[in-house]
């Protein structure tokens, strides 16, 4: 594997990011998506940032962006055989943070006051 250590390597490189898995998943969840729809959904990102990431995401082949040359314009998002195949594998990922969803946020609660009584 040329410039990678593992699988699990080129899978960080390819998903890097804090929006790129969140993008996925939200691609995976059902047909062609239009940008306005997949903003609400990633809540808190900002428009550069989900700009950005679906450029990064669609160059390296993972997301198919149509544009349908109207007026007004309409373009629309939707995962590519290689961009399921990885939302897929995030599937058991969702299901962990599901299953632990108190647990984690039990403990990051407990590290922010840990932080912010440092202080």
């Amino acid at each position: 594997m040329p410039g990678f250590t593992c699988g699990l390597d080129a899978t960080l490189r390819v998903i890097a990011g804090k929006w790129k898995p969140l993008i996925l998943y939200f691609l995976a969840q059902g047909g062609p998506t239009r940008y306005g729809e997949l903003r609400r959904a990633v809540r808190d990102v900002s428009d550069k940032m989900l700009i950005q990431q679906l450029k990064e995401l669609e160059a390296d082949g993972l997301v198919k962006r149509t544009d349908y040359k109207e007026v007004p314009p309409r373009v629309d998002y939707s995962l590519t055989p290689l961009g399921r195949s990885l939302a897929e594998a995030l599937v058991p990922l969702c299901s962990w943070g599901e299953t632990h969803v108190a647990e984690v946020s039990r403990v990051f609660a407990q590290r922010d006051t840990s932080n912010t009584g440092a202080r």
